[in-house]
């Protein structure tokens, strides 16, 4: 009777369950940015530059998990195929662009490499590859000769691009004749087609001074549908599915991310000291009004047609709700609101 011991067994992973969501938040994701604000504010336009290497990542260290080899190698192509096509063109924005895609994918694929553990979750995972990511950035834009000047040179170049073509754009729409009749009948839109003009001037200031951190939530963002998309597409768990809103948090330490940030933001003078307490601000605060809006998830319990509606009154109402949200998630550091008891209605 042999007594050979046999090689341990991968057994893989269910698929996670349900489409809807996810693609619509990857659909979202992918054309939202492309619209005339945004594609001026947000770094990075074609967003799936940002989703493919990571989704790339996620299926190589799925593969070593024990995975299947071909969705590895199909999405390393499509990753390699998105880095070269969108990050292609003039100046040194499409190769910073390009970069810093595949930087923050190879600093996330490595982490969760490194430590392969299925229970580990994943915004720790995301959070220390961007800090790792950013620092390497810097470290590179510092050793580089003259890279300070040429980057800020090149984001200058393409915001103002964005901005004109943005412009241009606005121009021609307002100016047909059916808008014109709309904005007769309906004064208040013309009101608002300026206001959306003026901001396009006004945005490629503010898109310089915060790019580090919105270019940090922006892959965070990317490296979340990437783990949610690989979780569906593959067989080997590589970590636990994303969990619902309502049960969104993390080390309560990182309020001091908010503190310091408005401590610098509030300091006269420097204005490089002031625009670092800018971006701490904005990067620490999103995650903060995201975990604000999974405690009134929790509070309020809204079924599908109510979650819909409050979707739309956050896009309508954003910046009024965002701070809401805000205080609501820095509030969850001290009253920890979803250890409580739920209140009843």
């Amino acid at each position: 009777m042999s007594t050979s011991v046999a090689e341990p067994v991968v057994v893989p992973a269910p698929h996670e369950r349900g489409w809807a969501r996810i693609t619509f938040a990857t659909m979202a994701f992918l054309v939202i940015p492309m619209t005339p604000l945004l594609r001026v504010l947000l770094p990075t336009e074609q967003t799936a530059l940002l989703v493919a290497p990571a989704l790339a990542a996620c299926a190589i260290i799925g593969w070593l998990a024990g995975g299947r080899a071909a969705l590895a190698g199909v999405w390393t192509l499509v990753a390699a195929w998105s880095v070269t096509r969108l990050s292609d063109g003039n100046g040194i924005f499409p190769l910073l662009q390009g970069g810093w895609a595949l930087l923050v994918a190879a600093a996330f694929g490595v982490l969760v490499a490194v430590r392969r553990d299925v229970a580990a979750p994943f915004l720790p995972r995301a959070l220390r590859a961007i800090a790792l990511s950013v620092g390497v950035a810097l470290l590179v834009t510092v050793v580089v000769p003259g890279g300070p000047k040429r980057i800020a040179d090149g984001m200058a170049a393409e915001a103002g691009r964005r901005a004109e073509e943005s412009r241009t754009g606005w121009r021609q729409m307002t100016g047909r004749p059916e808008w014109k009749d709309f904005v007769a009948q309906n004064p208040a839109a013309g009101e608002m087609a300026n206001l959306v003009e003026a901001q396009l001037t006004t945005l490629p200031a503010s898109a310089r001074t915060l790019f580090p951190s919105l270019a940090a939530l922006q892959a965070l963002v990317a490296l979340a549908l990437a783990w949610a998309l690989y979780h569906r597409l593959g067989r080997a768990r590589i970590g636990p599915p994303l969990a619902s809103i309502r049960d969104f948090r993390f080390n309560d330490l990182m309020v001091w991310g908010v503190v310091g940030g408005l401590a610098l933001l509030l300091l006269p003078g420097v204005a490089i000291i002031r625009a670092i307490g800018a971006n701490l601000l904005l990067f620490f605060g999103a995650l903060y009004a995201v975990r604000g809006v999974g405690v009134f998830m929790w509070m309020a319990s809204p079924g599908r047609m109510a979650t819909g509606a409050l979707v739309v009154l956050a896009l309508l109402f954003w910046n009024v709700l965002g701070v809401m949200a805000l205080g609501l998630g820095v509030g969850d550091t001290w009253l920890d609101w979803r250890n409580r008891a739920r209140p009843k209605t």
